[in-house]
């Protein structure tokens, strides 16, 4: 949880606030492939990418 609070401050001292919908894509997509892992849903999910 520290990681995120400091992640936090380093967007908030240095302006990089156009990182975060990087991230949160970055994450979005990550938790979409390790839920999709071993479910029925991945033959769907992998045909997007």
């Amino acid at each position: 949880m520290s990681f995120i609070i400091e992640f936090w401050q380093f967007l908030r001292v240095r302006k990089k606030f156009w990182l975060l919908p990087m991230i949160f894509m970055l994450v979005l997509f990550g938790g979409l492939i390790v839920l999709a892992q071993g479910s029925a849903v991945a033959p769907f999910i992998y045909t997007i990418f």
